[in-house]
């Protein structure tokens, strides 16, 4: 066995073998030959030394590319059983919906629907052995052309990059999910983005009147008043507000405790005088440990798979409160096949946090009651409102209350030239000063 160029070695006593060897222009770099047996690891060795003699790193790079996997042929993975493979990695994503999971097989599938169909500008592949750069960047290029926010795009890519690194027993080479050049940028929409917006306070005020209108008419329309009510008081997020508990409302004291279902941190937050009244209303229905049990119910539904469906069920009545007052919830925008959401329930966080910020509120204070860092926060405390921010215009233009200097200069002269309690020359003198 020939003398090696580099060094053997493993990070503990029982562990799999690494090598390291410098190679073109005195670069250093460690290879982990992902075995435990000896004689393997040096036979592998063996092999990478051939990079020691590369000419350039680009020479460097292409030989390691090509050995990767140290001489061993990919096994041979239909497509079409590639989401079995991956169900079973011990490494596969664990994701805490099953929403989301089911976004990784619909993901996969319609991966596989593109490459293995025949077309005019794409590679078609039938086995995961195939799957190279030129395959990811078609198939990126095809997404960029569909209707789809970047953010969709881009975990879409994610997903891909994500099951690919699992199925890596059965292609050569590099994963080609994890170029960084298939993800699209955020700046792609800053010319068409839309912003959640917040309620005024005297939207939330018609939205309280039509809430309590006989003539406006949603399903389980007590629990959805009383639902907004905590929204509006409390700042919190819509499953938070539906799924509340009697067992974390202290009607005595005055305070609700909430553990957040995004964040699972816990707030406690003072009660409100209308949101007290409300509460003490709801107290009638009291049934079971939900606050807002019907509404708690059909929020919790789900289909035979398993994936919500009661959060669309609920945030259609949600929605239809807000066109009760003259809102339209979502707009269309260039580029995207679905309309983007400017008024939700989420705008009583936004108006929650507006409301803070100009009255004077700490920022501290408000991140105790969201419960996080939020953008939310940082949105309205360095943009505390139209009329701060008219103030602050105003200061620096020299105009407040709509006068500039000047206007107010004419307006002192013209009522000392009509004040005759004055004597002339006093009021000459004046007129002369101000002028």
């Amino acid at each position: 066995m020939q003398k090696l160029r580099g060094t053997l070695r493993r990070k503990n006593a029982k562990g799999s073998f690494y090598y390291r060897l410098t190679v073109a222009n005195g670069v250093r770099k460690e290879f982990a030959l992902k075995t435990t047996d000896e004689l393997e690891a040096l036979q592998r060795a063996e092999e990478l030394d051939s990079i020691w003699a590369a000419p350039t790193m680009d020479v460097a790079v292409a030989q390691i590319n090509a050995m990767k996997g140290f001489s061993r042929q990919a096994q041979m993975l239909p497509l079409s059983e590639g989401w079995a493979k991956y169900e079973i990695h011990p490494e596969r994503a664990t994701p805490h919906t099953v929403s989301e999971q089911l976004s990784y097989k619909t993901t996969y599938e319609d991966f596989v629907a593109f490459v293995t169909t025949p077309g005019k500008h794409h590679t078609v592949i039938t086995s995961v052995a195939e799957l190279n750069s030129k395959v990811a960047e078609e198939y990126a290029s095809f997404l960029k052309s569909q209707a789809q926010a970047v953010d969709t795009h881009n975990r879409k890519i994610k997903r891909l990059r994500k099951i690919f690194d699992c199925l890596k027993d059965y292609y050569s080479g590099e994963n080609p999910f994890r170029s960084k050049t298939l993800l699209r940028n955020a700046r792609e929409e800053q010319a068409t983005i839309v912003r959640r917006q917040a309620f005024s306070k005297e939207q939330e005020q018609q939205l309280r009147e039509v809430l309590a209108d006989d003539q406006y008419h949603v399903m389980n329309k007590p629990e959805i008043r009383v639902i907004y009510y905590i929204g509006m008081f409390t700042g919190q997020r819509l499953k938070d507000c539906v799924l509340l508990q009697w067992q974390n409302v202290d009607m005595e004291r005055r305070r609700i405790w909430v553990k957040q279902f995004k964040t699972g941190k816990e707030v406690t937050i003072p009660m409100a005088a209308e949101l007290h009244a409300v509460l003490k209303e709801a107290q009638a229905w009291k049934e079971g440990q939900y606050v807002c049990p019907k509404s708690a119910a059909r929020y919790n539904k789900v289909d035979r798979n398993g994936k919500s469906v009661g959060v669309n069920l609920i945030n259609i009545d949600v929605l239809r409160v807000i066109r009760w007052i003259g809102l339209e919830p979502s707009v269309a925008v260039p580029g995207r096949s679905k309309k983007m959401t400017v008024y939700g329930f989420h705008s009583l966080r936004h108006a929650f946090a507006s409301f803070c910020a100009e009255a004077g509120v700490p920022k501290a204070v408000l991140l105790s009651i969201l419960g996080t860092d939020s953008e939310i926060a940082d949105k309205y405390y360095t943009h505390v409102g139209d009329a701060a921010q008219q103030q602050a215009i105003d200061a620096v233009s020299g105009t407040m209350n709509g006068k500039s200097d000047r206007d107010k200069i004419n307006e002192a002269l013209a009522v000392l030239k009509n004040n005759f309690d004055i004597t002339p020359e006093y009021r000459e003198k004046l007129i002369q000063i101000l002028s």
